[in-house]
């Protein structure tokens, strides 16, 4: 497992989540990624930037898109995306805990990003994730995707047919058959 720099001290007081492929170690092993990606409230974003600035990171200039980067001294990036997603407060306010102990976003906010983002990288991350998820957690995913994101439905039971049949065992499910 990859080793993060502490955000606790920074963002004390301020609800926020990790998001992104360090997030998904929380669900599904983990895979590599170069940079630690947090969701904060829009209305946070200045506070925020003010205190990686005051904690020693090297921050963007201006705040004119809705994320910044900070940089560690050593060269650790943190994108913080400033949302104002419908969904984003239910989000914040019951993340879940990934094996280092960083706040996550659950599952059905985080396919909700994922689906957001529609990178190819995210689209292996959510079928690896919903091919590993219990029915309970699916029901969640599906109640999620069914209020915020609708026109994702149909889409969503494609993903977690291919993550089922990935997740079966060694990549092919048992249904899978060459052409």
């Amino acid at each position: 497992m990859h080793t993060w720099p502490n955000l606790h001290p920074i963002l004390e007081g301020i609800h926020w989540a990790v998001a992104g492929g360090v997030a998904t170690r929380a669900y599904m092993p983990e895979r590599m990624t170069q940079d630690l990606d947090i969701v904060i409230r829009r209305q946070d974003c200045g506070e925020v930037w003010g205190r990686f600035r005051d904690a020693g990171y090297t921050v963007a200039e201006a705040l004119d898109a809705p994320y910044f980067v900070a940089r560690t001294a050593d060269g650790v990036e943190i994108d913080v995306i400033c949302a104002a997603f419908p969904w984003l407060e239910e989000a914040l306010a019951a993340p879940r805990q990934d094996p280092a102990g960083f706040p996550v976003l659950d599952l059905p906010y985080l396919i909700l990003m994922k689906l957001l983002a529609n990178r190819g990288v995210d689209l292996g991350d959510m079928t690896r994730m919903l091919g590993l998820a219990g029915e309970a957690d699916l029901a969640r995913v599906r109640a999620a995707i069914s209020t915020f994101s609708p026109e994702d439905a149909e889409d969503l039971e494609t993903l977690i047919l291919l993550g089922k049949r990935e997740m079966a065992g060694g990549g092919h499910g048992p249904e899978w058959h060459p052409a």
